[in-house]
């Protein structure tokens, strides 16, 4: 954090309205990590790993981002070799290397580890709130890549922390939040999408200390993105990211009992437990799951990954509806559940194509619908959709935002958003009766987007109502060309 530079806006926050957080939220986090009192030495690994964890869960952030940031900072040390409190030549303070001096207690900073790594915690929370940054997605706080430019901030966002080289037009693997995140994904055996950012996203001059000026302001990316693997809950299904041992203590020493295969399905018993070895250098959690012939045992987060519980194993859509989740394109519809065989209104149409299309929402001009006022949730998500010509309005002046969709709507909707080839080869289909549908249906039919609804393929089902799992499907194979027939 040697470079990090707050704003005086920030600052005066920081300081003053979340100051007394600091000291109220320290004794709780104490009493979970059994750490008491500082005694000028470094608490065990484990003990660290407990504190920076619990301090990024009270403020909602990713643990795996502010241990990540500790361990860039100081190596995840409070004091120096011989007990003084660690205190860098720019004057950055203690395991976060706090440098706004003034803003909080310095001899707590130097000797309160709990209370250094809150203030930092803090930081990076009002960083991820600054307007002056770019955003990423929609923002989500359990995805490690929308944090890209609050990591970025935290240390400064000077021309040495530009994503990409001006000079060259290369990656800057330099940069602070590029090593943050390299850190984060070594430590936590996990991979973080490399965002696509280009040299024409950033102006700066190499030469100034001058903060860069950002000429975009927002990234939509259709990534496989990186959800934090210390917010899942009891009760929650989650599936193996690759064949991994399940092992009878929370620790890599610990006995195997069995081996779970890629893709198996388990259930998270209780909340995550830290590594027993003490000096266990691991960033990652443990977590206590149940298989389905009553096995238990624990595996480390690393090797676990979001699954909806009413998607089945093997199911035609699974697939599909993963890779629209991971791209934070699709959510489920609460309580670990995807919605399955539920049909899809037209709002939840919307949002898959403008997230899937990268849409801007801002500027655009009123719909006019009877039916979706400004005040509505997704009215801007409407107003984009209507705007780029990828929906329309059902007559009368109306959106019918709650109206089901048809698959010959379906059909519609997604030949103007990809734009497939015209073709002369016909389709099977009996049914296609209608000519506003027909030449998308067709085009989709022969992209390997659809297919029939009956055994024999000659009806296309153009009336039949689409469940979320179908959409996901049709979505997925319009995206990606590996998924089509």
């Amino acid at each position: 954090m040697s470079k990090f530079i707050m704003t005086f806006i920030s600052l005066f926050f920081v300081g003053v309205f979340s100051y007394g957080l600091v000291v109220q939220a320290t004794p709780e986090i104490r009493d979970t990590c059994n750490h008491n009192v500082d005694k000028g030495e470094n608490p065990s690994l484990q003990t660290i790993n407990c504190l920076l964890t619990e301090v990024a869960l009270s403020y909602d952030i990713p643990p795996e981002i502010v241990k990540a940031i500790a361990e860039s900072e100081s190596g995840w040390q409070q004091y120096n070799d011989v007990g003084e409190p660690l205190i860098s030549p720019d004057g950055g303070i203690g395991i976060m290397q706090i440098t706004n001096k003034g803003k909080y207690d310095q001899t707590k900073l130097k000797t309160d580890i709990v209370y250094n790594i809150t203030a930092g915690v803090e930081i990076i929370d009002s960083m991820f709130e600054r307007n002056d940054l770019p955003t990423i997605n929609d923002g989500n706080r359990e995805i490690i890549e929308d944090w890209y430019f609050a990591i970025m901030a935290y240390n400064g966002i000077k021309p040495t922390n530009s994503p990409i080289i001006k000079a060259t037009g290369n990656r800057n693997s330099g940069a602070y939040q590029e090593k943050v995140l390299a850190i984060a994904e070594k430590n936590n055996l996990m991979t973080i999408s490399d965002l696509p950012f280009s040299v024409d996203d950033f102006e700066y001059d190499s030469g100034s200390t001058e903060n860069i000026e950002f000429t975009t302001m927002h990234y939509d990316f259709q990534l496989p993105l990186t959800r934090s693997k210390h917010y899942f809950n009891k009760g929650q299904k989650v599936g193996a990211k690759t064949d991994v041992n399940l092992r009878k203590s929370p620790t890599t020493a610990s006995a195997s009992i069995t081996t779970l295969n890629k893709g198996d399905i388990v259930e998270i018993t209780g909340p995550f437990q830290y590594d027993t070895n003490s000096k266990s250098e691991n960033h990652f959690v443990w977590y206590p799951i149940k298989r389905n012939n009553g096995t238990t045992g624990f595996i480390a987060s690393s090797y676990l990954d979001y699954r909806f519980s009413d998607v089945p194993q093997d199911h035609y859509a699974e697939e599909k509806i993963y890779y629209l989740a991971d791209r934070d394109i699709l959510n489920g519809v609460g309580n670990n559940k995807f919605g399955m065989n539920m049909d899809i209104p037209r709002w939840q149409v919307v949002l898959l194509i403008t997230r899937a299309n990268n849409t801007s929402l801002e500027n655009r001009p009123d719909p006019d619908f009877s039916d979706v006022s400004k005040d509505y949730k997704y009215y801007k998500q409407i107003a984009a959709a209507v705007d780029e010509g990828l929906f329309a309005g059902t007559g009368n002046n109306e959106f019918k935002p709650n109206k089901t969709m048809t698959r010959a709507e379906m059909a519609v909707v997604l030949q103007r958003l990809y734009e497939f080839p015209e073709s002369t080869s016909a389709t099977p289909f009996t049914d296609l009766t209608a000519e506003w549908y027909r030449d998308s249906v067709t085009r989709l039919y022969n992209a390997g987007i659809t297919e029939g609804i009956n055994e024999a393929g000659t009806k296309f089902g153009p009336r039949n109502t689409v469940t979320r799992e179908q959409f996901a499907v049709f979505m997925a194979r319009a995206m990606e060309p590996d998924f089509r027939d």
